[in-house]
Parts: structure tokens; C-alpha cells; sequence
């Protein structure tokens, strides 16, 4: 039995075992890692009663904590979560298995031949809030990679998370693999997080999935490198040459499909040109759907509409409120990301394929969109399966964080008795 009094005892123990199981992981092989999956999605659906209840601790847990209500949809699961749950769990398994994969390979005229090949980080820690799915993606996309993880997720989800975990077990259990390749740190106890960023023995590298001050904390306090997962403080930008049909089902979709996820839009730009038809259509129908439309002075002519505060730009409800204003042009929409917006998602709406050119050639974000819902910003909708999260930096991975992009990778030299002149 471990001793959650002592925490800095129970991450070096954590740590030892983690780097002990990456060393057998590396070298897996890609049946193997298949089968501890589809093993984990079997056990997964064959535990969502106890996955349920588990959960239904978590969200009177939440309650008490008075989460919002796009929280506790972040929190919640039933039989047809638990079935995407399942059904990530085989996509990962399905796909390609990176670890060895030539990514580049070339001759020298010194008679060297050199191939550049996929190898696994080595211990992933993944820092999460909430969404307990997380558990189950970070721990098969770490897997899929050759990577041993340390899961510590949020209090919220401490059951559901658990609950899982004990499936991945299973899994690996099944598949001969190290039982240690997938651990979930079990405590609450935030110092668990501090001992995290500090285990550079341990682990290769952190991944902070949350709200800002999670991201913030991490990235401040962090002593293992970060795959920073900031903000989703996504903007639409309605063009002047904007289809009125596509606009209102894209935006209405975009914030309300599901308003607690990183995808989901948060600020309405509007060009001057359409705020009186489009703009005040696409306003009125998220009026309609219970959004509250923050709006700057010349969208306040509109019914229902609450005027918006310098503090609005920026930021990310994960809630059914929306920020809105009328900017000149394109330029000014583009000027207005750079910014407020977070380098996670931003979208334009238009027909014009030279202003669409212009808009993804000047922003700089992850992920940038044409005439689609923001809320297809998710490594499962990229065909990844799953994701680790979204990450918003330009160090190593960029956007939908993948098995693939949770390798690094090695030069392999091959000579016949080859010498430097």
C-alpha cells in the first residue's frame, strides 16, 4: 500500500517505476501495444456500470464545489461517453505504430547511409482537470507511443478517473505488459502536482491540460520541459462575402454544441459591411439558443444583447456567453486576434477564397479554419483517434497532440568500415 502521507516518497516511487516500465515500452512490440488496448476498451465497457457510479461521486463532489454548468458536462459520463470512450480506445489501437517509423532516410557520398526514425519521449506526465475521457486518451496515446505516463487528474474526476485507469490495467495486464506503463497518482493532494514538475529524473516531459491557472502554474513552476495546452480563446470572423446559411449554422454550432471544450468560439467578429444582416442573424439565433451576447456599441441596437467590457476580449467563458463586435475589415479582424486570441483555434466564414488566403496566411494559430465549426479542433475529429490535448506553443508539437507527435527521434548510421578522411 502506498503511503499518501508522504508525498514526495510516493512520486520518486511513482517516477522509478514509470522510467523502469518506458525502458520495456520502447521496444514493444506493435501487437502487443494493440492488444493492451482493445483490452482496456473490452474492460472499459464491461466496467460502465462501476465507471457510472464512480462518476456519480464525482458530480455530487462537483456539486458541492458549485461547478459550473459546462463544467459538470466536462465531468459528466454516461453509457454513451463511455461508449466514445471505448470507441478512441480501438481507434488508437488501430492506427500505424509510430515508434520506428523512417521518417527520412539519404546517402552521403562518404559511403554513410543515415535514416532518421520515430523513437518514444519516455515517461509522459499528463496534468489534467476534470474530463476524467482524458484519462483513457493520454493513457492510450502515451501507450501507442512507447511512453510510460503518470496521470494526475483533476479532484473532480478523482473516482471516474480511477475507475478507468483500473481498465488501462487490465489491459496491459492482458498484454503482458508492464503493469507500471500507465499510473494514475492517487491523491488529491496538489503537492502531488509540485513534486510532478519538479521529477526530472522521471520524466521527459509535462503535459498540463486545464484552465489558465493550471497552465500557468505549470509552466511557471515547471522544471521538465512543457507541452503547453493554453486557452482556447477562439474567434469566428464573419467576411463581408460570407454565406448568411453557412454563418448561422457554423457559429450556432461552434458555441453551443458543447460550451465547455477548447473549441468552443468565444469571440464573434463581424465585418461592418454585414452587422446589420448576417451579424444581426446569427446574434439573434444565438439570443435564441440562451447565449449571452456580449456586444460592443454597434451591436447593442440589437434586443437582448448586454454590452461588452474591456475585459471580454480575451476571454474564455467555457460557458454559453459569447463576446461580440464590428471590426472595418479583415485586417481589423486579424488585428483583433493577434491580440486577444490564446495561437489555439480562429476561423473566417467566407466565399472569398483570397480573404481566406489572406486570414490563414497572417494569423498564426494551431489551428485555423474556413467555413467549419471551431468545436472540430479535437485530435479524434483530425483522425488521430484521440488526443493528449491541443498544444499552442511551436516547440515540438503544435495543435492535436497525437501518438506521433508524443515521439521524438533518433539518427541511425549504417557504414561498411566507413573513416572520416
Amino acid at each position: 500500500m502506498k503511503d499518501l502521507d508522504n508525498i514526495p516518497a510516493l512520486m520518486q516511487d511513482i517516477g522509478e517505476k514509470a522510467r523502469a516500465a518506458a525502458a520495456d515500452l520502447a521496444f514493444a512490440p506493435a501487437e502487443q501495444k494493440r492488444k493492451a488496448l482493445e483490452s482496456a476498451a473490452d474492460s472499459v465497457w464491461a466496467s460502465r456500470a462501476q465507471i457510472i457510479e464512480a462518476n456519480a461521486r464525482d458530480l455530487d463532489y462537483g456539486r458541492q464545489k458549485d461547478l459550473s454548468k459546462a463544467m459538470m458536462d466536462r465531468l459528466m459520463l454516461d453509457e454513451t461517453r463511455i461508449q466514445g470512450i471505448c470507441d478512441s480506445l480501438r481507434s488508437v489501437a488501430a492506427q500505424d505504430d509510430p515508434v520506428g517509423a523512417v521518417m527520412a532516410e539519404w546517402d552521403r557520398p562518404s559511403g554513410l547511409h543515415i535514416q532518421r526514425v520515430r523513437t518514444p519521449l519516455g515517461v509522459v506526465g499528463v496534468i489534467y482537470e476534470s474530463r476524467p475521457n482524458v484519462t483513457a486518451d493520454a493513457g492510450a496515446l502515451c501507450l501507442k507511443a512507447g511512453n510510460a505516463v503518470i496521470l494526475r487528474g483533476g479532484s473532480e474526476s478523482f473516482h471516474s478517473s480511477g475507475a478507468i485507469h483500473a481498465c488501462l490495467v487490465e489491459g496491459l495486464r492482458a498484454a503482458g505488459l508492464p503493469e507500471t506503463a500507465i499510473q494514475l497518482v492517487p491523491t488529491r493532494d496538489r503537492a502531488a502536482v509540485s513534486e510532478m514538475l519538479k521529477m526530472t529524473d522521471f520524466i521527459d516531459v509535462i503535459v498540463p491540460r486545464g484552465g489558465k491557472g493550471l497552465v500557468g502554474l505549470v509552466q511557471r513552476e515547471a522544471r521538465v520541459p512543457v507541452f503547453a495546452h493554453l486557452e482556447g480563446i477562439v474567434h469566428i470572423y464573419i467576411d463581408k462575402d460570407a454565406d448568411p446559411v453557412k454563418a448561422l449554422s457554423v457559429v450556432k454550432n461552434a458555441k453551443t454544441r458543447r460550451t465547455g471544450i477548447c473549441g468552443a468560439a468565444e469571440c464573434l467578429l463581424i465585418h461592418r459591411d454585414v452587422a446589420e444582416t448576417i451579424g444581426q442573424g446569427v446574434i439573434r439565433a444565438l439570443l435564441e439558443a440562451d447565449v449571452e451576447v456580449r456586444a460592443d456599441a454597434d451591436l447593442q441596437v440589437i434586443a437582448g444583447t448586454v454590452p461588452a467590457t474591456a475585459e471580454d476580449w480575451g476571454h474564455e467563458y467555457l460557458d454559453s456567453i459569447i463576446a461580440a463586435r464590428v471590426v472595418d475589415d479583415i485586417d481589423a479582424a486579424i488585428a483583433h486576434i493577434r491580440q486577444y486570441g490564446s495561437n489555439h483555434t480562429d476561423c473566417i466564414l467566407t466565399e472569398d477564397d483570397a480573404a481566406a488566403a489572406r486570414f490563414f496566411e497572417r494569423l498564426d494559430s494551431a489551428i485555423l479554419m474556413r467555413n467549419a465549426s471551431t468545436q472540430f479542433a479535437d485530435g479524434g475529429e483530425f483522425g488521430m483517434g484521440a488526443e493528449i490535448g491541443i498544444a499552442t506553443g511551436k516547440m515540438h508539437a503544435r495543435g492535436p497532440v497525437g501518438a506521433e507527435q508524443l515521439t521524438s527521434f533518433k539518427y541511425l548510421v549504417t557504414g561498411d568500415g566507413t573513416v572520416r578522411a
